[in-house]
């Protein structure tokens, strides 16, 4: 009798998913040790990376950033593969300018000297909840006379991510108090005050926040796990020539065939109880895991891979849509519901290029943040719609650029997926037109007064083409990444890394094949979720789990063969 060699199945063709493919393939003496195949549900590579082009330049539909440039895996392999340089111009290839025009609702440019105590405070806080924030006695520490340490250090801290900012916020707005600090009407700014206008400013920051950790409502974001969370060091930049292109080289060594597109799941049976699939269908004899996919066929398997985002896996347990016969254990299950899985999107207009900023001494339209009314206090601009007030910023994808771009989460990245194109033009005009004055009269604003002029809309406002990301209702995705939610902690993390059926149930390999079913992408990595390089830890992690499993050479570094 022929012996059949392992067969190790990888669902997913992301970065995860060809990380590991791409490790298992080029280790040494693998193509005697197991066969090997990836199973892309889609009808592309990539999964939540996906490069595009949009008015002629090069731009992210999905991962944008290498979140520093210090020990990233993926900045090495983009420096490797001669990825950052580029004809062709790319989004953010500049990088986020450091003077945005901040503008509150009603076009009233904000002086420095009123958004600076606030992003500070901000900024503060957050490198407190990050473990960033050290005791000091330096005056450097107590910027405008604020201790920012002592501050954050008398606010409970057992608390989500949401409530820690406001309740510091509050304590800020005492403190302020206690230094008599005018709280009445700024001259030049309408119906703004300033406590509102600071509360206006926080929230903005929050927004920001919101989208950098795909938690919709920052009251759902863990306090205690934010310290886990690390970042590489070094600037954060863009890939000049497309995020794809770290994706194509990690499949560019794999065979022609090994990857398939267009095979979605839709079951997964394994056996945790030791009795093996007795299927003598193309000689698939014991093998444990079987994959049901939507096409009808089946495919048979001693380990698959699944790198499928949180949430699918969510989707997956519930008991409508099982996606695992048996059903997942309860430690992976009860990790599945309470990690966080949010929606974050992005939305790209061109503005017609012949649009003349010259009244407001600018070339052309500016980095523009936005500090909106509340919702809920009648001060607001009616024609600006609830999920325009959501987000933060809209600015040039580059310096020079006439594309927009503005980013969304929460309930209004998923209202943005609903709108048509018609509809969102109209709500972003009108929100424009709300923040930049159409006058010759106010050269204030150009020197970032805090005076404004709120009596004009923009003339002829003109947006040729709109393009939006969908991440919240593509089934193969269902959002676009974790967080720790309120409820859950880097315990639930591991977890979600736990393979099945844990070794502990295990008595012998022949009685209970082991390693059948192993847990890759980013909301598997306790310090690194939510990114590509995360993502990308996770696929070297499960593919060395195989290797030391069939004692093969090579665990560790990924091969670049």
């Amino acid at each position: 009798m022929v012996v059949k060699k392992p067969r190790i199945v990888i669902v997913g063709a992301g970065m995860a998913g060809l990380t590991a493919a791409n490790k298992l393939y080029t280790c040494r003496g693998s193509e005697e040790a197991f066969e090997l195949c990836v199973v892309e549900g889609g009808n592309r590579i990539g999964g939540r990376i996906n490069s595009s082009e949009f008015c002629g330049d090069r731009i992210e539909m999905g991962a944008t950033w290498i979140h520093g440039i210090l020990g990233s895996p993926v900045h090495k392999i983009a420096q490797e593969i001669n990825s950052l340089e580029s004809d062709q111009p790319w989004e953010c290839m500049d990088n986020f300018p450091d003077d945005p025009l901040t503008v509150a609702e009603g076009g009233y440019a904000l002086n420095p000297s009123i958004v600076e105590p606030v992003s500070t405070l901000f900024e503060k806080f957050m490198d407190f909840a990050q473990g960033k924030l050290v005791e000091s006695c330096s005056i450097e520490e107590k910027e405008g006379g604020v201790d920012y340490y002592e501050l954050a250090s008398k606010v409970p801290k057992k608390l989500s991510i949401g409530s820690f900012l406001r309740k510091g916020l509050e304590s800020y707005w005492d403190l302020l108090k206690n230094q008599e600090e005018e709280e009445g009407e700024l001259k030049g700014l309408g119906k703004w005050y300033l406590k509102l206008l600071q509360e206006g400013i926080f929230t903005m920051y929050e927004n920001i926040q919101r989208t950098y950790t795909s938690a919709g409502d920052l009251s759902t974001l863990d306090f205690n796990s934010e310290s886990e969370y690390r970042m590489f060091s070094g600037e954060e930049i863009t890939i000049a020539k497309g995020y794809l292109s770290i994706i194509e080289f990690l499949a560019s060594v794999l065979p022609s065939g090994m990857i398939q597109l267009g095979k979605r799941i839709s079951k997964i049976e394994w056996l945790p109880d030791g009795h093996n699939f007795q299927s003598l269908e193309n000689g698939n004899v014991n093998r444990p895991v079987k994959l049901h996919f939507c096409d009808g066929s089946v495919m048979y398997a001693d380990h698959v891979i699944v790198t499928v985002s949180l949430g699918v896996l969510k989707v997956g347990i519930q008991e409508n849509s099982s996606l695992f016969s048996p059903s997942l254990p309860a430690f992976k299950v009860d990790a599945i519901k309470r990690l966080g899985f949010g929606v974050v999107n992005k939305l790209f207009l061109q503005l017609s290029p012949t649009h003349d900023w010259k009244f407001l001494n600018l070339d052309k339209f500016p980095f523009l943040h936005m500090v909106f009314h509340r919702l809920d206090s009648g001060l607001g601009h009616p024609k600006i719609p609830w999920w325009m007030r959501r987000t933060a910023s809209l600015c040039p994808i580059y310096r020079n650029s006439n594309v927009l771009l503005s980013w969304f989460a929460g309930d209004e990245a998923l209202e943005l997926e609903s709108l048509s194109d018609e509809e969102i033009i109209s709500g972003v005009s009108a929100t424009i037109s709300s923040f930049l004055p159409d006058s010759q009269q106010d050269k204030e604003m150009n020197s970032r007064s805090h005076h404004g002029n709120c009596n004009g809309n923009l003339k002829e406002l003109k947006f040729t083409e709109v393009l939006k990301s969908q991440w919240g209702s593509d089934p193969l995705f269902m959002g676009s990444y974790s967080y720790v939610a309120v409820g859950s902690s880097g315990d639930d993390l591991d977890s979600m890394a736990e393979p099945l059926p844990k070794a502990s149930n295990c008595g012998s390999v022949t009685t209970c094949p082991p390693l059948q079913i192993l847990f890759a992408g980013e909301a598997t990595h306790r310090t690194h979720y939510s990114t590509t390089h995360g993502a990308y830890f996770s696929g070297i992690r499960e593919a060395n789990r195989l290797l030391q499993h069939y004692n093969c050479g090579g665990v560790s570094e990924l091969s670049h063969h």
